[in-house]
């Protein structure tokens, strides 16, 4: 299906991906959620297919693509079968590395930036903690500036990417007393003394990723590793979350679609009371609300990612994407396990798999309840 936002190098792009997942990724994915862990390989395939740099500069090894390459890439690899693989390459596209294209010296460029864009260097974003999850300016991991270092203490959580990542782009208070204008950035290498990975985390879904619980203890980093301006790492985050959510809603609007697909599949050649499943009005009506809800947040989605592709900041508008594209991944996910009966609650079946992953699109990333909110301050209430 094309849309116009895409043009022909668009649908080129889309095509030589979708043949990567096909080839590449969906015949393991079985094996990979069983192992709960993708392989590092993944990374430096996709970084020498040039996927992980679409839309980054050419002058850095990126093909120079617009947003909309990003937008493309979300959508293909939400598509493989898992929701994990596609999360976990998401935070090495549109989360941990664009604040460092953004905010980053020439020096941080070349040294994470460039060889993260290889897929030779792993990244993961180091924001949540025990005590603070969508509240980021309560964030209690601390930056002490101590001669030509920055001495950091703390714990993180539900980091993905956590374990197997070479560096953390971390948020840490670097001057408690001005509140969330006294948070800063910085790049952590893995093998840095007093940094550790104390366990990786189990989760419901989305388990081909690694998820970790990072610890910081008298972590000694270089002064040269503090990413863009010293107290201006609430507001640096806080652009970076709105590529993030974009890039999400698009993943969970297409990871649905592939789920609804399955369910058409099977409502047409799972037979009861003598007729197919789809010959029934109710299954009927419930597959073409499906489609309905799943084309207009596709719909939004698209609408926002060219405010945001023009240069625009458009908070609500993607907060909204971000609320609606969860809910409707869920809610189609849902449908389509219904739609299986007792089938689709069995491990052979991949709906079950799409119902658990897409849950934690309304947590991850900000919550139902966070969208909300942003939404209704941009409203004036």
């Amino acid at each position: 299906m094309k849309y116009s936002v895409f043009t022909e190098e668009h649908q080129a792009v889309r095509k030589t991906i979708r043949k990567f997942v096909e080839t590449e990724i969906a015949p393991h994915v079985e094996e990979w959620e069983r192992q709960e862990y993708f392989p590092d390989w993944i990374f430096r395939r996709m970084g020498e297919l040039g996927f992980l740099s679409l839309r980054y500069p050419e002058k850095y090894g990126g093909a120079g693509g617009d947003y909309f390459m990003g937008i493309v890439l979300g959508e293909e690899m939400s598509r493989c079968g898992m929701g994990g693989l596609p999360m976990a390459v998401a935070v090495q596209t549109d989360m941990a590395t664009p604040p460092i294209m953004q905010f980053g010296s020439e020096e941080q460029i070349q040294n994470y930036l460039v060889p993260a864009l290889k897929g030779e260097k792993i990244a993961c974003l180091g924001i949540t903690e025990p005590n603070a999850g969508s509240d980021v300016a309560s964030i209690e991991t601390r930056a002490v500036r101590d001669g030509d270092h920055w001495v950091i203490n703390g714990r993180k959580i539900f980091i993905t990417n956590g374990v197997r990542a070479d560096f953390i782009t971390l948020v840490a208070k670097t001057s408690p007393e001005l509140g969330y204008n006294g948070v800063s950035l910085f790049l952590v290498e893995k093998d840095t003394p007093g940094f550790t990975v104390t366990r990786k985390l189990k989760k419901v879904g989305m388990r081909s990723s690694d998820t970790a619980e990072l610890l910081f203890e008298d972590c000694r980093v270089p002064a040269e590793n503090l990413l863009g301006t010293e107290n201006r790492g609430f507001h640096q985050i806080m652009w970076e979350l709105q590529g993030e959510r974009l890039i999400g809603a698009a993943g969970a609007v297409a990871g649905a679609q592939k789920t609804f697909e399955k369910a058409v599949d099977y409502a047409r050649q799972r037979t009861q009371f003598g007729r197919p499943l789809v010959g029934f009005q109710v299954i009927a009506h419930k597959l073409a609300e499906m489609a309905t809800e799943l084309e207009g947040a596709r719909q939004l989605v698209y609408s926002t990612a060219r405010k945001f592709a023009s240069g625009e900041y458009p908070v609500k508008e993607i907060s909204i994407c971000k609320l609606v594209g969860a809910q409707v991944g869920y809610r189609v996910a849902d449908a389509a396990l219904q739609i299986h009966g007792g089938y689709g609650y069995m491990m052979e079946y991949e709906v079950q798999r799409a119902w658990r992953d897409s849950r934690l699109n309304r947590i991850g990333g900000g919550t139902d309840e966070i969208m909300k909110e942003v939404i209704a301050k941009t409203l004036g209430l």
